[in-house]
C-alpha cells in the first residue's frame, strides 16, 4: 500500500508524530503542508492511503492543514484515510476532531489518532510557556507521544 503522510507543525511535534507513523508503513512519503511548492505539485491519485495531521493550538489545527483538507475533501474521502491531531488537551479529543474536520471526512476516516505532543520550552515564547504550564503543569521538556497508540493507529489503517 503506497502511503502519503501530510502534516502541519509549528514547533515540530506533528512532524515527529508523522515520522513515527511513517516507520509503521513500507512505501511512505512525508510532506510538510507548509511547503507550498511540494503541496501544489502533489498528485493524491498516486496514493492508496493518505494520512493528514496537524498540531492544534487553541482548538484549531494549523492553517495549512485546514486549507488542504477543505480543498481536497472529496478526494481524501475516497482514500484509505487516517487523521491525527497533536495536542496536550486530551480531554477534548472528540471536540478537536469535530471542530477541525467535516462530518463526512470523519466518517470516511478508517483511523483517528489524538497524539499528545512534545513541549520544548526553548521553542516557545513567554506566553506559550505560561499556557503550557497552566494546561499540562509542565515547565521542562516533555514528550508525551505514545508509540503504542501510533502502532494501533497504523494497524487500523492497514486493515
Amino acid at each position: 500500500m503506497k502511503t502519503l503522510i501530510l502534516y502541519a507543525s509549528k514547533y515540530g511535534a506533528a512532524s515527529e508524530v508523522a515520522r513515527r507513523i511513517a516507520t509503521q508503513f513500507g512505501s511512505t512519503k512525508l510532506i510538510d503542508l507548509n511547503d507550498i511548492k511540494k503541496v501544489s505539485a502533489l498528485d493524491l491519485s498516486k496514493y492508496d492511503c493518505v494520512i493528514v495531521g496537524s498540531s492544534v493550538y487553541a482548538g484549531q489545527i494549523r492553517p495549512a492543514a485546514k486549507h488542504f483538507v477543505s480543498r481536497n475533501e472529496d478526494e481524501l474521502a475516497q482514500k484509505r484515510l487516517g487523521l491525527f491531531i497533536v495536542g496536550f488537551d486530551s480531554d477534548k479529543e472528540d471536540l478537536a476532531f469535530t471542530v477541525n474536520f467535516s462530518e463526512g471526512l470523519l466518517e470516511a476516516a478508517q483511523a483517528k489518532l489524538f497524539a499528545e505532543g512534545i513541549f520544548d520550552p526553548r521553542k516557545a515564547n513567554f506566553a506559550e510557556r505560561l499556557i503550557i504550564k497552566a494546561v499540562i503543569k509542565q515547565n521542562d521538556y516533555t514528550d508525551r507521544i505514545d508509540d503504542e497508540k501510533i502502532a494501533t493507529f497504523a494497524q487500523e489503517l492497514k486493515g
